[in-house]
């Protein structure tokens, strides 16, 4: 059955400002989509995703992640992070779209998508780095903001060394290369932000997550 495109107005011109090239490649490209069309994909992820509550394990106490979550991919595409295993849920027509969009644009087939469902200046990410097994050695990793601009900040593992950047509604970041190995990144609380944002991180999960049993870096 036919599903609509999102939008099927020409797509900017991509022109990506480079935020990290030591230790990895961290590129961001605030005009991916235009803003009719991120207004569009907010709005329809926002009702049509089933979004979660998940749970952090820690010291005997369920603690919950600070923002709703939701897993979607190819069947078998399972992840886990957090102690949190993930099956995927079947692409939606708006996924699919952005999928493709993606594709097109980089050349890589992303087969899953972590969604995060920030609320309000109080949902958050805490310092962590997407190094799951499942993803691979130098994964490649396509970040899409929708919704209120949020910050967004890498620190070296190493140095210390702090890169920020205010992620915008349609924009595209993009990690690779050794970004996961050499930095972390997080989305930190703030006080003054009381609209939703929706982020997206596309993925390519290497092999099947039901042999996998490390568990890395927690977030919350």
């Amino acid at each position: 059955m036919y599903q609509p495109k999102l939008s099927d107005a020409p797509e900017v011109e991509f022109s990506p400002r480079i935020l990290v090239e030591r230790d990895g490649l961290v590129t961001y490209d605030p005009y991916f989509l235009d803003p009719d069309t991120a207004e569009r994909a907010f709005h329809l992820l926002q009702s049509d995703i089933e979004w979660s509550q998940e749970f952090l394990k820690m010291y005997g106490r369920r603690i919950p992640f600070p923002r709703l979550t939701a897993w979607y991919g190819d069947s078998g595409a399972a992840y886990t992070y957090s102690g949190v295993r993930n099956e995927p849920h079947r692409w939606t027509p708006a996924l699919r779209d952005l999928q493709g969009r993606l594709v097109e644009r980089m050349g890589v087939r992303f087969n899953s998508v972590l969604l995060n469902y920030y609320r309000h200046g109080q949902d958050s990410l805490s310092w962590h780095a997407d190094d799951e097994p499942e993803l691979g050695d130098e994964p490649i990793i396509a970040s899409l903001s929708l919704g209120a601009v949020r910050e967004f900040q890498l620190k070296h593992r190493i140095d210390g060394e702090v890169v920020s950047v205010p992620l915008e509604p349609g924009s595209l970041l993009v990690m690779s290369r050794e970004t996961q190995r050499f930095w972390c990144h997080r989305v930190p609380k703030e006080r003054n932000v009381h609209s939703a944002r929706i982020n997206l991180t596309f993925r390519v999960i290497d092999a099947p997550s039901n042999t996998r049993t490390v568990i890395s870096t927690r977030r919350k």
